[in-house]
């Protein structure tokens, strides 16, 4: 369901002329109350599909709020690890302004076009970060991509926040550039 919901919200803008953003903006300025008003918003002033409607206005919902929900579990009794994300986090959106942040049951994902960086709390003490890298070497740091399957091509483990450094942040580049 991930990789449909993702290859959904990837042709959007060719579907339905606007951006799942672009969308989500539309919606809150409107601030509707019901999912079905605001579907039926969608349908008949903008002509867009059911199921992207659907798909607009479930995104659209409580947004930050299930953002939130969603990191919260993740970090419960790893608490300690919550600023590497953040770090993280703020540094990869400076890498450029069309990056969406989704946050998953265990993971969360950064993602251009494509998923570029998939960061996960893995221990009480580390978090796995998944790149996409296509023909990169492997070094003492830059792993291959483990438990993240061809969901990534490598991995880098992280215990602290120093350790977002300019090497890992030329990787992020790299990847992101790709995922464009």
């Amino acid at each position: 369901m991930d990789q449909q919901l993702q290859t959904m919200i990837n042709n959007m803008p060719e579907k339905t002329g606007k951006s799942l953003d672009e969308w989500k903006s539309i919606l809150k300025e409107k601030s509707f109350a019901k999912h079905g008003e605001a579907l039926n918003y969608l349908k008949k002033e903008h002509g867009v599909s059911h199921g992207f409607a659907n798909t607009i206005v479930h995104l659209s919902k409580n947004d930050e709020q299930e953002e939130v929900d969603l990191v919260e579990a993740q970090f419960k009794g790893k608490e300690n690890l919550r600023p590497i994300y953040e770090r993280f986090k703020t540094e990869v959106l400076k890498i450029g302004d069309d990056i969406t942040v989704v946050p998953k049951k265990t993971t969360v994902s950064f993602v251009r076009k494509k998923q570029f960086a998939l960061f996960k709390p893995a221990t009480k003490t580390r978090v796995d970060l998944g790149l996409k890298l296509k023909d990169h070497e492997l070094t003492n740091r830059l792993e291959n991509s483990g438990p993240f399957g061809s969901m990534c091509t490598h991995r880098v483990r992280i215990e602290q926040t120093d350790e977002i450094d300019s090497e890992l942040l030329g990787w992020i580049k790299q990847a992101y550039d790709a995922a464009g």
